[in-house]
């Protein structure tokens, strides 16, 4: 028996399973607290038990089990077993008593009700995303605040606010039937993005990436796409190759309602996964950051490149394509180049001005500004970023402030270089970012010496 070895094995499937036990437990009881409470006891039991009589075959299945047992011990213990506890109680035997395969079924889909709970219509948007962060993804309250920028006890107040009108309006632990799913989709998908990006690029701390949240926005996105009957007529086409000369089709077409739902869910796994290609080459192995034009392009991976490429080809074929298809397509071009000076700025350039036109922000006339940095020179993208600054949209966005440096340092602009990474660095809040900027401050910094010297 290794007692420490048996804690590590309920901590790892403590971190990856605790949300999906979270999740079929919420379905079971309809309560969000009560399936917490239950949810650790649960694992408690979990702790004490394995590394007696070993970890069982489906840990997932087991802590769901111990889980809704514990939820009746619980109401009983609390002196809380009022009518709707009953019902509760009654729910859980039907449950327990149900044919295995349709269970094991339903935990697979759990996730993924959730989310369409937590991002239902009654639900204001706001709280629809600190609901899914902190319900569906497990992230603790303050690191949602923090990802917003807010104090943890307005956080706190907006995801209370979230469960009460779950219960309120009585809105069901379900996933909406297919003529509901234009209404609800939208909503759905912009969550799962903001989960990826919290996961590929943390708000905060000392991580630079979280691969359990990447993942997990995949997982979901999927989920989603075949909901929706898109991973089929994908299948379908996905042996056909990409064009040679990598030119995507005409993007505006038009196809039906259930295409268009269809096309931009697959624009949005075409995004994440493209994105998730680099994350190998995106930190040095201290956990420093690095630029896309300096990455070690070899450890990108293919297999995820290709298969983001084919549905960005797929997406643009299929019907009008949206904002993540556009973006998607952004990061094809750069995943399609062997080096930085074989990227396509051109092409790049056009999809930032119809990615602004889809869906305008001072963040992606931003990153176009870098574009037409990287095509026409750094005199015509920081004439572009000092207008965007100007009218003050972006003057608390740090990232910004990092573009104008590195203009300012390409065009030898040594002083307003050191300037902008300083306001940069007083803004950022995660680490590897931080160090970053710190290094080209001190290499600005040692620059200035040798050359007075």
């Amino acid at each position: 028996m290794n007692w420490e070895s048996d804690t590590q094995v309920v901590d790892q499937i403590y971190r990856k399973e605790s949300r999906r036990v979270f999740a079929t437990l919420v379905r079971l009881l309809g309560n969000f607290d009560l399936a917490e409470e239950a949810m650790h006891e649960a694992f408690v039991v979990a702790a004490k038990r394995w590394p007696l009589d070993g970890v069982p075959e489906n840990p997932r299945a087991w802590l769901i089990s111990t889980g809704r047992f514990k939820a009746v011990d619980l109401i009983r213990r609390q002196h809380r077993f009022v009518e709707s506890y009953a019902e509760i109680a009654a729910r859980i035997d039907q449950i327990t008593a149900a044919n295995v395969a349709k269970a094991d079924s339903e935990i697979e889909d759990d996730r993924l009700r959730m989310i369409f709970t937590c991002c239902h219509p009654a639900i204001a948007p706001e709280i629809q995303i600190a609901l899914t962060l902190r319900e569906v993804c497990g992230l603790t309250t303050d690191e949602i605040a923090s990802a917003f920028l807010m104090r943890a006890s307005t956080m706190a107040q907006r995801i209370v606010r979230g469960k009460n009108k779950i219960k309120e309006a009585g809105i069901p632990f379900v996933i909406p039937a297919k003529s509901d799913l234009p209404e609800r989709i939208d909503s759905v998908l912009t969550v799962i993005y903001l989960v990826y990006n919290e996961g590929y690029s943390a708000s905060s701390g000392a991580v630079h990436t979280r691969t359990d949240l990447t993942s997990e926005a995949i997982r979901l996105c999927r989920l989603v796409l075949d909901l929706l009957g898109g991973l089929d007529r994908y299948a379908a086409s996905a042996n056909q190759s990409v064009s040679a000369s990598g030119q995507l089709p005409d993007p505006h077409l038009t196809g039906s309602p259930d295409q268009s739902l269809s096309s931009e869910t697959m624009g949005l796994l075409a995004l994440m996964l493209l994105q998730e290609s680099r994350r190998p080459a995106r930190t040095s192995p201290q956990g420093d950051l690095v630029l896309l034009e300096e990455q070690d392009r070899s450890l990108w991976d293919q297999e995820m490149i290709l298969e983001g490429t084919q549905l960005v080809h797929e997406s643009f074929k299929s019907g009008t394509i949206g904002a993540f298809t556009i973006q998607a397509a952004i990061s094809a071009v750069h995943a399609s180049a062997s080096s930085p000076a074989e990227t396509d700025w051109t092409e790049i350039v056009g999809l930032y001005d119809l990615l602004n036109e889809c869906s305008p922000s001072p963040v992606i006339q931003l990153n176009r500004a870098v574009a037409v940095a990287m095509r026409d020179g750094p005199l015509a993208g920081l004439a572009l970023i000092d207008n965007l600054l100007q009218s003050e949209q972006l003057s608390e966005y740090h990232l910004a402030y990092a573009a104008k440096a590195d203009l300012c340092r390409r065009l030898g602009r040594r002083d307003e270089a050191l300037a902008n990474y300083g306001h940069a660095l007083g803004l950022a809040k995660q680490d590897p970012e931080r160090r970053f900027l710190e290094r080209r401050i001190e290499q600005l910094r040692q620059a200035g010496s040798s050359s007075i010297s």
